[in-house]
Formats: C-alpha cells, structure tokens, sequence
C-alpha cells in the first residue's frame, strides 16, 4: 500500500477490529491504550459486532496502538484488524468512546 504524505506528521487511521470485541471492554480499554500513545480520534462499535476506531498522531504511536489492537485487552479475541490511511482535515485533540 502507498503511504500518504502526512504534513506535520499527522497520520490518521481508519480501524477495523473483528472477533469476540464487544461486551468485554474492548472500547474502554482502547481509550486508555489511545490517551497513553498521545492519540486522538475516536473508538466505537458497530452493528455487525465489530469494533470501529479512527486513529490520529504520529506514526511511531499510530504504530504500536495498531499492534496492541491485534491483541486487545485479555477479555477480548480479536481475529481480524484492517487498517487504512486516510486524509482528513479535521483534527481529533483528544481520543474518546463515542
């Protein structure tokens, strides 16, 4: 896949985690995990029993919360996470559970 030229070193990052993701903590969790890389955007889940978050930062961050997403919180079996680069004006200042 071609990276995306970042200005600033923002990066933003579409997410999609699959498994047993719902219902054991899996958002609260992220938040936590977001708030401790300096992370903006956003976590939240969806109808098909996914979990869905959007990630914004530097790449090194943006990096090791995707590699903490293919394992998630102990409660959680996370059997499948697609990412993708994304451009975006908008800037996230905080990471929160919506």
């Amino acid at each position: 896949m071609q990276k995306l030229h970042h200005p600033h070193g923002l990066e933003t990052v579409s997410v999609l985690i699959s498994g047993h993701v719902q219902g054991v903590g899996f958002r609260a969790a992220t938040v936590r995990q977001a708030h401790a890389l300096g992370l903006g955007g956003w976590v939240r889940n969806t109808d098909d029993h996914r979990v869905e978050a959007l990630l914004q930062g530097e790449h090194d961050p943006i990096d090791r919360m995707l590699s903490w997403l293919l394992i998630g919180p102990p409660t959680a079996r996370v059997d499948n996470v697609v990412n993708q680069d994304i451009q975006t004006e908008r800037r996230y200042d905080r990471f929160e559970q919506i």
